[in-house]
């Protein structure tokens, strides 16, 4: 019986009756699947994150054999990808070197300034200089510890509010906008070349290098993370569509995020309206809300929204809503409460990166999902906090940006949690 020595030979199942042939059916076990890529670094991961990962990625990439959609994995950049935060960084060099220029009007920078800011910076900055070009930053003190003091502290330096009305604490923040519009009336193009010059200068420096701005001290260097570094790339072998998505200008990420092999076409991050080559105050507005000047980032819940729009290409205003499982990220990694919304949507696996952020470690603590991983900075790690994270009173923030109860899905309420993975 030739033909039943083939199928045999092929690995055919027989049925036999009666010693007569009267079924077969063809094996149709495919090939065996493949085995994923795997992590390299072991040292900084705490205790069994790293083989956490491992699992995650082997389950999820399509190495595995399952076929179907690419999975997606999005990071977050400053203090997730790297240590220390290449707005602050740029923003020194450009102070340091004389690139902000002179708005024509303060308030008009931003919406929500108010009269106490503008009449400050007038102040310290003087009129002097035309509008459209370069303060003498580097070498006047007053006016660079000005746009700091308002920057980094939303205060002028005699203590007073720089904003004031209404925005959507968890779509916004007023001097995250600020930034962005201080790089006004430079090209996407030049402001990624002053992110580069920044680049190279921070990342030279030793680590724990600081910097005199104006007479601030500031952070004056940046690291990659190479255990970031690693997962990224071993994530993109596995199969993963791999983006990040930053609450930084995305000039500025787009000078950064090629170090771990990002490409332009997977950056998100801010992304101010440029008119006749030039970057404007206005902002790109998400879902339903249309540009804007600012209303909306890519931060907390905007983050979700341009991920949505982006990547999953949900239109209006269903994108600021969380999608079924298989139009939101695999896997999901952040630091901070600006990530809280879009790492809680992986599906597979949340990163958290230990700042002591109360909201981001509220959910990472409570690990509703048995799917968050902790992880202390990689270098120079937070030490633990003493006191627990006050989730159940004052740990979420309300859209009018006061502070209520951090509540899971159902309802219930998320219990503080005491800090349990540090350096």
């Amino acid at each position: 019986m030739p033909n039943k020595r083939r199928w045999l030979a092929a690995g055919a199942a027989l049925a036999v009756v009666g010693g007569g042939v009267v079924a077969a059916q063809t094996a149709t076990a495919g090939p065996a699947p493949r085995k994923c890529p795997t992590l390299h670094v072991t040292k900084g991961w705490y205790g069994d994150n790293r083989a956490k990962l491992q699992k995650m990625i082997d389950e999820r990439g399509s190495c595995s054999g399952s076929g179907g959609a690419r999975p997606v994995a999005t990071f977050d950049w400053d203090n997730t990808v790297v240590k220390n935060d290449i707005s602050d960084a740029t923003l020194a060099w450009m102070l340091r070197n004389d690139k902000v220029l002179r708005p024509a009007g303060w308030k008009a920078t931003n919406k929500w300034m108010n009269d106490d800011a503008a009449g400050a910076l007038t102040k310290a900055c003087g009129t002097s200089v035309p509008a459209g070009r370069p303060l003498p930053t580097s070498t006047d003190t007053d006016c660079t510890d000005e746009i700091l003091d308002i920057y980094l502290d939303a205060k002028t330096s005699t203590g007073k509010k720089a904003f004031e009305g209404e925005w959507n604490s968890r779509r916004t923040l007023p001097e995250y906008v600020w930034v962005t519009q201080l790089f006004a009336g430079h090209s996407p193009a030049q402001l990624t070349g002053f992110a580069r010059a920044a680049r190279a200068e921070n990342l030279a420096a030793p680590i724990g290098t600081e910097q005199k701005v104006g007479t601030h001290t500031m952070e004056g260097y940046v690291r990659y993370y190479e255990q970031q570094r690693d997962l990224i790339g071993t994530l993109k072998k596995a199969g993963f569509d791999v983006y990040i998505v930053s609450a930084s200008a995305e000039p500025l990420v787009r000078a950064w995020a090629p170090g771990v092999g990002i490409d332009r076409e997977h950056t998100i991050g801010i992304r101010n309206l440029v008119r006749d080559g030039k970057l404007t105050t206005g902002v790109q507005g998400c879902g339903d809300v249309k540009d804007t000047n600012g209303e909306v980032l890519t931060y907390i819940d905007g983050k979700r929204c341009w991920i949505n729009q982006e990547i999953f290409h949900v239109k209006g205003a269903k994108a600021w809503q969380q999608q079924d499982p298989a139009h939101r990220p695999a896997f999901a990694a952040g630091d901070a409460d600006t990530d809280v919304t879009f790492v809680g949507d992986a599906t597979a696996g949340h990163l958290a990166i230990n700042r002591n952020k109360t909201e981001f470690m509220c959910r990472a603590y409570d690990n509703a999902d048995h799917r968050w991983l902790v992880n202390p900075m990689f270098i120079e790690p937070k030490k633990r906090q003493a006191d627990p994270y006050p989730c159940a009173t004052t740990g979420y923030t309300q859209p009018d940006g006061t502070l209520g109860p951090v509540q899971r899905p159902d309802g219930t309420v998320v219990p503080d949690q005491q800090d349990r993975v540090h350096g």
